[in-house]
């Protein structure tokens, strides 16, 4: 085995669709690039090795992830590597486009490659002169590239063009540089990306769409193309990644809450999370919570639907490990964790809580009724429930008005429907029933063909 495949260690977060990266350089001393607030993986990876990571790089001004730089810069005196455009407020090495960092035998050198962000920086591993590979960032992804539009509309076609060239330079390197992207399949950043999360430069070049494209136009229009809608909070963590993220330590545990507790957290601007799986919280739940069951894109969801000032408190399954919510929770920057209910529904209702169910049927059970679609726009073009009314999910609580009396309320699987039903429940829609499965099983069950 080489370097490559011997000392570089991806770190997937299937549920940003992120992969970070630990580079052992030798001597007991590792480099970190876009590690997120959640250094758990860092820490484990490290520990493996025996590693003390003496570099946190960051690509870019991350918008879906807190980074996790500065933890590692106080608790390993880690030197911070970042662009020197993107004027960050805490201690760091600020680089310049073809600026070089001794890392100790190996070297890492600065390429600026604007497109997703400004500031973008890719970093390229260098051995002498040998090009081992390139963190890309958002740049360059595997055949795909970032999306260009986090900056707003107005400067989406600038950044794509600016995309369009980083993309060439990167192309530039050799056949078998190793290409290791932040953003990959799953991730909000990508625009779409395919389900591998590493590739080389040369494998790119042959299969990549956007560095198929023969001229500007045609890039700018293949990748604009494909962008959909992303969380909300991507447009507050960016400013807070320039200012430096406050030290999170090790994560605090959720204290138990009584319901009186609860009862006066929703009675102010509070709001109940409930994290169950979407079964559980159709049985019975807190009239007013919202149903976001904690799964791989737990962060993503409580995000793009929740104010990040307001005090959140849980409503958790038996069992489930609620220091997973909270480190979701704070890798985006939600730190107001009040609590969790203690005893759960059980206790709510001896407290003499009312509970309300929502039902959750199966295809086969659903009824023929007006269908409500609330997946993302991409997923409803490519098949689904004809006469169906789509409002994507985080549009919902600005287009209720639109949902028909008695709609049946579908995803891919039930979950977003779940949560859907329960955002609708807050403002008095208690009519709705919820899809236990695919558009194309309750198609298939009442004779139907997807559109």
């Amino acid at each position: 085995m080489g370097f490559v495949e011997e000392n570089v260690v991806p770190l997937v977060d299937a549920g940003l669709g992120n992969s970070a990266y630990l580079v052992d350089l030798g001597a007991g001393r590792g480099l970190v690039v876009d590690a997120t607030r959640d250094l758990r993986p860092v820490r484990a990876a490290a520990q493996r090795r025996g590693l003390r990571v003496a570099f946190a790089a960051d690509t870019h001004l991350h918008a879906d992830f807190l980074t996790g730089a500065v933890q590692l810069a106080h608790d390993d005196g880690a030197v911070v590597l970042a662009s020197a455009a993107g004027r960050r407020s805490f201690d760091h090495a600020p680089l310049v486009d073809e600026q070089e960092v001794d890392l100790g035998g190996l070297r890492l050198r600065a390429l600026a490659t604007p497109g997703h962000t400004d500031e973008h920086l890719s970093f390229l591993l260098l051995d002498g002169r040998r090009e081992l590979g390139v963190f890309t960032g958002g740049s360059l992804i595997v055949d795909s590239a970032a999306r260009t539009d986090l900056l707003g509309a107005e400067r989406t076609e600038e950044l794509a063009r600016a995309q369009y060239r980083s993309l060439q330079r990167l192309a530039a390197l050799p056949d078998d540089t190793h290409v290791w992207p932040t953003h990959g399949a799953g991730s909000f950043c990508s625009a779409p990306a395919g389900a591998d999360r590493t590739s080389t430069v040369g494998r790119q070049r042959r299969s990549n769409p956007l560095l198929a494209a023969p001229d500007e136009e045609t890039f700018v229009a293949r990748l604009t193309g494909g962008l959909g809608s992303y969380p909300a909070y991507f447009a507050r963590l960016a400013e807070r990644n320039r200012r430096g993220t406050g030290l999170a330590g090790p994560a605090p545990g959720l204290p138990p809450l009584d319901p009186a507790g609860v009862s006066g957290l929703l009675a102010g601007d509070g709001y109940v999370v409930d994290a169950r799986p979407a079964a559980e919280f159709a049985t019975g739940h807190l009239p007013g919570s919202v149903s976001i069951p904690l799964r791989e894109e737990f962060a993503t969801w409580l995000g793009w639907l929740l104010p990040d000032d307001a005090p959140l408190c849980f409503v958790l399954s038996d069992g489930a490990d609620a220091q997973e919510l909270v480190w979701q929770a704070h890798k985006i920057g939600y730190d107001r964790l009040t609590g969790y209910l203690a005893g759960g529904v059980a206790a709510w209702r001896a407290a003499g809580g009312h509970l309300q169910a929502t039902p959750f049927l199966s295809a086969a059970r659903a009824p023929l009724a007006p269908y409500l679609d609330v997946r993302q726009d991409a997923e409803y073009a490519a098949g689904h429930v004809p006469g169906a009314v789509h409002v994507e999910l985080p549009a919902l609580p600005e287009q209720t008005g639109e949902v028909p009396l008695g709609a049946l309320v579908g995803c891919a699987r039930g979950l977003r429907a779940m949560t859907a039903a329960s955002l609708l429940e807050r403002v008095g829609r208690t009519d709705l029933t919820v899809l236990d499965g695919r558009p194309q099983d309750y198609a298939a069950a009442h004779g139907l063909q997807l559109v």
